[in-house]
Order: structure tokens, then C-alpha cells, then sequence
């Protein structure tokens, strides 16, 4: 670019050169007077071009066309969900629509909100990705139940759900994280199986590859009404256990919610091959 404008300018120098030669009475300080506007041009000229070779170039955020559905799990305990719903599409076996989940035992943060702080974090991490996000729950007070989750990710034209958990138990020398997926002998879901099993692997292990927690395990569950009435790919991340004293306060920590986001996202990104 920069050769191109001292190449123009020399040939207009040139030609002003031989026009002021054939001049009979050449006027040597016209001449000059333009021979110093063409070179002053030549040099604005490469300013430009270099001006514009610097001009950082914009980038722009690749769209992915994938759409990941996230669930925070329960909501507020103000919300009633005791009503009953069919566990599965056509099943006699009726739970209870939503429960209100655990608590930090030494922070005191309730799982509910727990969930929803992660889930809000996640959503922006995919966003800026390039992902379609669409959240079953925004506040602490949707009353959303477990089946109408998973048929809110069915009809959103979801790729994947991914519901986030957090654990409880007696024992409090319990710790670390676990991924519930559907059986292939599940009757609803069981088709789901091996894709399920792939996105909870590459979940559960970039999730504690980041956060240093003991990797549990993917385990079977057949008994999830969100799980059950689903009709892609879906996983529970049981991000930690509330009762244990590291997993909870190591959870309440904003530095550390980073690195557990940082791993969900890593582990998406590992299942699209990304």
C-alpha cells in the first residue's frame, strides 16, 4: 500500500516536470509550487493507507446455533409446589410438582438462590460464546414445576439441558460433585442415554478439574420428573455438598463461582467439540 502511493506520486511529479519543459517561457516557481503540492499529497496519501492498514478490525461473535437450556433448581420456599404431577408422560406415579431444596449449613445460602446465582453466571458465559441460552427460571418466585421445565426446553427447540443442583447430607464428610442422568432401560428417556452420559462426562469433569472437587460420578436415576420428561439430552449437576463445610463455603465465594462456571462452560464446550 505504501509503495503504491510513492509510485503515484512520482509519475505525477514527472508529468508536471515535462509539462513545465515544454513551457516556451517556463515559470520555474509555479512548477516548484506544484511539485510541492503532489509530494504533500503523496504523503497524506500514505497516512491514509497506513491509517487504514492500523484500523483494528472488529470481531464479531460466532453464532453457534446451538441453544442450551439451563434449569436452576427449586425456587424460593415461600412458593408452594406441593401440588402433584405425573412423574412421567403418562404415568401413575405422581411426585410432588417442585421442592424447595437444602441450604448452606455453615453459610446459610439457600440452594434455591445458590442455583440461580450460577445458572445467571452461566447464561452470560455462553452468551458471550455465541450460544442461544434460555432459562427456565429467573427469580426465586416462578412457579415452575419439574415436568413443565423440561417441556419448556422441549418446545424452545433446546439442544441440551443442563440443571443445576446443588447436594445434602447426614453425613457432613460427605463432599464433592456428581452428575444424575436418565438409564438406557428408562422407558421415557432411555434413548437419551448415551448423548446424556456424553454431556454429563465432559460436565462433571472439566467441573472438577476447575473447582479441585472430588469427582463423584455420573450415576443412573430413573426417578426425575424433570429427567423423565425430557426429550433431549439432560443432565443434573450436583455442583457440591451444602452440608460439608469446604464444598459450601468454597460455593458462597464469588471468586470461586468463576472457576465452577468457568468449568461447565469448558466441559459444553468439550461436548460440541469446540
Amino acid at each position: 500500500m505504501k509503495k503504491r502511493g510513492i509510485v503515484l506520486a512520482v509519475l505525477v511529479c514527472a508529468l508536471c516536470m515535462a509539462g513545465c519543459a515544454r513551457e516556451t517561457n517556463p515559470e520555474p516557481e509555479e512548477c516548484k509550487v506544484e511539485k510541492e503540492d503532489v509530494e504533500e499529497a503523496a504523503v497524506i496519501s500514505e497516512e491514509q493507507e497506513e491509517a487504514e492498514e492500523e484500523k483494528p478490525v472488529e470481531e464479531e461473535t460466532d453464532e453457534k446455533n446451538i441453544i442450551i437450556a439451563i434449569d436452576p433448581g427449586h425456587q424460593g420456599w415461600d412458593i408452594d409446589m406441593s401440588a402433584q404431577e405425573p412423574n412421567a408422560p403418562g404415568s401413575d406415579v405422581m411426585k410432588a410438582k417442585a421442592t424447595s431444596g437444602t441450604a448452606g449449613k455453615y453459610s446459610g445460602v439457600p440452594e434455591y438462590q445458590l442455583n440461580l446465582d450460577i445458572s445467571l453466571l452461566l447464561r452470560a458465559r455462553l452468551e458471550e460464546l455465541g450460544y442461544d441460552v434460555i432459562m427456565t427460571r429467573e427469580d426465586n418466585e416462578t412457579a415452575i414445576s419439574n415436568s413443565e421445565r423440561a417441556i419448556l426446553a422441549n418446545q424452545a427447540g433446546a439442544d441440551v439441558s443442563v440443571r443445576i443442583h446443588a447436594n445434602g447430607s447426614e453425613d457432613p464428610s460427605v463432599s464433592g460433585a456428581l452428575a444424575l442422568i436418565t438409564s438406557p432401560n428408562n422407558p421415557y428417556t432411555g434413548g437419551l442415554y448415551e448423548e446424556s452420559y456424553r454431556l454429563a462426562e465432559q460436565i462433571l469433569d472439566s467441573y472438577c478439574r476447575y473447582t479441585g472437587f472430588v469427582n463423584r460420578g455420573i450415576q443412573e436415576n430413573d426417578t426425575m420428573t424433570g429427567i423423565n420428561w425430557s426429550q433431549i439430552p439432560v443432565v443434573i449437576l450436583e455442583m457440591g455438598f451444602m452440608s460439608n463445610e469446604n464444598d459450601d463455603l468454597q460455593m458462597a465465594d464469588e471468586a470461586f463461582r468463576e472457576k465452577m462456571v468457568a468449568g461447565i462452560v469448558d466441559g459444553i464446550e468439550k461436548y460440541y467439540g469446540n
